[in-house]
Formats: structure tokens, C-alpha cells, sequence
């Protein structure tokens, strides 16, 4: 993400809290993934939700509208009781005299404070404060009026930090190297110069080195399949990179392989809710791209995630995309861990020595 002016990561290294976290081992942070809990006196959340329903209640269509976070307001006097949930935020302005203020003002050394009252800082991140795997934001500002502005103003922001730590966790629960296809990823490696980490439920439904094309499914034929596929071009141009090209390389690879049994029907992008935005993704420039596939026939839907980025030191254009199929259930849960195994990817020159050693002896 691009430095703003409004942020400010705490290191923990530096004097800015008056207290300092056990040294004791933490417990694992705890609670549902997209809940956020927000400390916050009642009349000072009633003037700042709207602009934090803004930043943290977009909807997703997948296509049932899904919030990405919900926000549970709790009052500061039970902070106690809710120190180890997974994703907390205390606010409030400096100058109210409100509890929650207080609070903060106690938890801020005098330099901080200072930043904040010249409006340079206004979001401080805590990791791993009270549990593990845990991200305690701080949002503050001299008055409300200005707190509310930089809520709205660091709205990207905001929402990276939890998305990452989130990301994070999610990766942490799914990569198990007992459940790992690594005869598969070392086989990409070898013949495409690619890989990406492949559970044991996938399989490999399709693999065609000519067209530059991988296809992996999970649970075909069931009422949750989701599928990832991996495409490249050669000696591609970074002119390719905008949303009308990314939208008709992704038609004519789904209208080539994904087909129904019959070869009756394929899937494209479906015109609704569809977005193509830049992204930082694995450190690259990249467009990321979301939206809702369909059967041409209209016979089945579902949501779907694309990213493509051209990398320059093999001067190729890599578009990863996962797909889910899941009509009976909420998908935006399913469509995250395939934006985590997406994550996984890595060129050959990426993958240490060490682990590109270990992956090749599979294939002895």
C-alpha cells in the first residue's frame, strides 16, 4: 500500500504506549474472521458509524450481498472481557474527555500526542497486543469533525490492515505440509517455472503447456466445488494490463475449458457487480478483478476472483483466478481462502534454495 500522510504503524520498539505486553505467551486471538470490535462511547459511535459502516461494511455480491466486516460496538469498561478477539479498535477524538478518550490519551506518550494533535497521525496499529495473531487499531484525531474525515480519507488503508491480518491467519490454518501436493507444485516448478501451493483435495483437472494453462479443482461434481487456474503469456507487453483486455483473455479461456459435460454451454463474465482495481499483490503492480461468472445458459453462477500482473524479469503476463460454485451457502468465507491460495504463488526465482532442493526431489 502507498504511504499517506494519516498513517502511523507502531513498532514495538518505539516509547509509544506507557505500558508494556506480557512476556508470557500469548493464546491464539480469538472470534469469527469479519468481526470487528469497536470500543467506543455510544454518542461519540452514533457521530462516527456512518463513516465507519463506510470504510469496513462494503458489500460483496457473490451473489448474496455480504458485508467483508461487521462491527460490534462495546463500551471501554469491557475491554477486559474482549481483549482477545481477533480484530479490535479503540476510538475516539483526544479532546472529548470521554472515557474511551481518556483511555487513549493514557495509552499515548506525549510525542504521539503531539503528532496527533498536528493531524499527522491519526491510525496506530498494535500486533499481537493481547493474543496472537491479533490487530489492535488505535483511531484518533484532535476533534470528531477531523476524526471523521480521516476515517473517510484513510479508507483503503483501514481496510488493507484487517484484510492482511486476516489474510494472514487464514493462510496459517490452510497451509499444512502433511495435505500438500508437492509432487505437483515441484512438477509447475520444473516445466512452467511457477508454482502454487496445492492441497490434496484439489486435483488437476486440466493441463495444457501449449495454451500455458492449469486448471485445479476442488470437489467437482458437488454442491461446493471451487476451482483455481493459472494462465500465462510469453513475451507478453504490460499494455495488455487493463480491465477490456483481462476481461476477454478470462472469456476465451473459460469459453475453451470451462465447459459443461455436454460441451453444450461455458462460462463468462456475468455484467453485474463486476470490478477491476489496482492492487499491490505479492509486492506487484497488479489489476485485481471481481465479479460473477454464469453459464451461458444461465444454468449455474457464482462469484470469482482474477488477478494479472506482468513480471518483468521473464516478461510474462500471469493471470491467477479462483472460482467458486456454491449454491446452498454464503461464499464470501470460500472466495477469501481462494484469494489465500491465489497468495501462494511464486516465480522460480522467488522459491529459496532450500525449498526448490526439497520440492525437486520429489520428482526423483
Amino acid at each position: 500500500m502507498k504511504s499517506k500522510k494519516y498513517f502511523f504503524s507502531i513498532l514495538m520498539s518505539l516509547p509509544i504506549f506507557f505500558f508494556l505486553a506480557s512476556c508470557n505467551v500469548k493464546k491464539p486471538a480469538t472470534g469469527n474472521e469479519d468481526d470487528i470490535y469497536v470500543f467506543a462511547d455510544s454518542t461519540e459511535y452514533y457521530e462516527l458509524e456512518g463513516s465507519l459502516l463506510t470504510v469496513f461494511n462494503k458489500i460483496i455480491y457473490t451473489p448474496q450481498p455480504e458485508n467483508l466486516f461487521n462491527l460490534i460496538r462495546k463500551d471501554i469498561t469491557t475491554l477486559e472481557k474482549y481483549k482477545n478477539k481477533k480484530n479490535i479498535i479503540i476510538i475516539a477524538p483526544l479532546n472529548s474527555n470521554s472515557e474511551t478518550s481518556k483511555y487513549i490519551n493514557q495509552l499515548l506518550s506525549d510525542d504521539v500526542k503531539k503528532m496527533v494533535y498536528a493531524d499527522s497521525v491519526c491510525v496506530i496499529n498494535k500486533y499481537n497486543l493481547w493474543a496472537d495473531n491479533q490487530l489492535v487499531m488505535i483511531l484518533t484525531s484532535p476533534t470528531i469533525e477531523q476524526l471523521n474525515k480521516n476515517i473517510l480519507k484513510e479508507n483503503e488503508n483501514l481496510l488493507y490492515y484487517f484484510q492482511k491480518i486476516s489474510n494472514d491467519r487464514l493462510f496459517k490454518s490452510l497451509y499444512n505440509s502433511r495435505y500438500e501436493q508437492k509432487d505437483v507444485e515441484a512438477r509447475f516448478l520444473r516445466d512452467y517455472g511457477w508454482m502454487i501451493y496445492v492441497q490434496t483435495d484439489f486435483i488437476l483437472a486440466i493441463e495444457n503447456p501449449k495454451e500455458r494453462f492449469v486448471w485445479l479443482r476442488r470437489a467437482p461434481g458437488t454442491d461446493m466445488e471451487r476451482w483455481i487456474f493459472v494462465h500465462w503469456i510469453d513475451n507478453a507487453s504490460p499494455i495488455l494490463l487493463n480491465r477490456d483486455s483481462i476481461y476477454s483473455i478470462r472469456n476465451k479461456l473459460t469459453e475453451k475449458f470451462y465447459r459443461t459435460t455436454d460441451d453444450s454451454s461455458y462460462v463468462e463474465i456475468s455484467d453485474d457487480f463486476r470490478t477491476t482495481k489496482e492492487v499491490n499483490f505479492l509486492n506487484r503492480y497488479a489489476l485485481m478483478t471481481q465479479g460473477l461468472w454464469r453459464m451461458k445458459d444461465g444454468s449455474m453462477g457464482g462469484p470469482f476472483i482474477n488477478y494479472t500482473f506482468y513480471d518483468e524479469p521473464t516478461k510474462r503476463i500471469y493471470m491467477l483466478d479462483g472460482s467458486i460454485y456454491a449454491p446452498k451457502y454464503y461464499k464470501k468465507k470460500l472466495i477469501q481462502q481462494l484469494d489465500v491460495l491465489l497468495r501462494s504463488f511464486l516465480t522460480k526465482r522467488e522459491v529459496d534454495k532450500e525449498r526448490y532442493e526439497e520440492l525437486m526431489e520429489e520428482l526423483e
